[in-house]
């Protein structure tokens, strides 16, 4: 089994930053993307930002320029630094992992952060 352990979350005045991260450990060959979504109250779950594992990134047109994805590949580890954060943003922030482990491709999901932007 792969455990995903997210953190970061939290209550932000809109303009401020938070930084999520979430630590993939088990049963890990090696891990191709690692992705970033988010649920937001009556909107269907979204691809926030993704990273490949040879560092390429895609983003989310509404988060372009204020959010940014990286990884750690020694560390299984995915951050997703947000800055200039907006009430927009609230969500539920799920990491996703594609795990590759005795040659076969697997998809994992973290629980959840959530990030709420408010005054």
């Amino acid at each position: 089994q792969v455990q995903l352990v997210e953190s970061g979350g939290g209550l932000v005045q809109p303009g401020g930053s938070l930084r999520l991260s979430c630590a993939a450990s088990g049963r890990i060959s090696s891990i191709n993307a690692m992705n970033w979504y988010r649920h937001a109250a009556g909107n269907e779950r979204e691809l926030v930002a993704g990273i490949t594992r040879g560092g390429s990134t895609n983003y989310l047109d509404s988060v372009k320029g204020r959010f940014t994805i990286s990884r750690d590949n020694g560390k299984n580890m995915v951050t997703l630094q947000m800055n200039n954060l907006k009430p927009e943003d609230t969500a539920v922030y799920f990491c996703n992992v594609e795990v590759i482990w005795l040659g076969a491709r697997y998809a994992y999901w973290g629980q959840g952060t959530q990030v709420t932007v408010s005054s």
